[in-house]
């Protein structure tokens, strides 16, 4: 990974519609050697995906609550068995396994509050061994970027 690999992240967060040969303009390298480059990051996995990002507001799915979930079971088996409950619902945006006072964090996105309540119930009513589920809504987007800080 070398100054121009990163360049090349970067350029590709912001816009991954870029044609080879814009990328190549920006990284200054012809189209070859910069198509090159990025096939060899995506085969390194340095890059994941391509995708859109949707305007949650413009398709109907405009509040993002956070979901604090403590439980009482931490062996594989569990873990397995969450990760498949959570992985079954498309509300659920992210999910993280975290240190401290919660064991889990979700991130909800949802049309509405009666929606995320009709979530709510399902998901505690399918998970065994939760102890607390505190949830919090997500009053006003201030930051929010996909792209990393190369």
């Amino acid at each position: 990974m070398d100054k121009i690999d990163r360049s090349l992240l970067q350029q590709l967060q912001k816009d991954a519609t870029l044609s080879v040969a814009q990328l190549a303009e920006t990284v200054n390298l012809s189209p070859t050697p910069c198509w090159k480059r990025i096939k060899r990051l995506e085969e390194q996995g340095y890059i994941t995906h391509r995708v859109a990002l949707v305007n949650p507001a413009k398709v109907g799915l405009g509040v993002s609550v956070f979901v604090h979930i403590k439980t009482r079971f931490h062996n594989s088996e569990w873990l397995e068995s969450f990760g498949k409950v959570v992985s079954g619902y498309p509300e659920i945006a992210e999910c993280y396994r975290m240190s401290g006072e919660y064991d889990y964090l979700l991130r909800v996105v949802v049309k509405d509050i009666q929606s995320f309540d009709r979530f709510y119930k399902e998901l505690v009513n399918k998970v065994d061994g939760l102890t607390d589920v505190t949830s919090s809504l997500a009053m006003e987007q201030i930051k929010y970027t996909t792209a990393l800080p190369l």
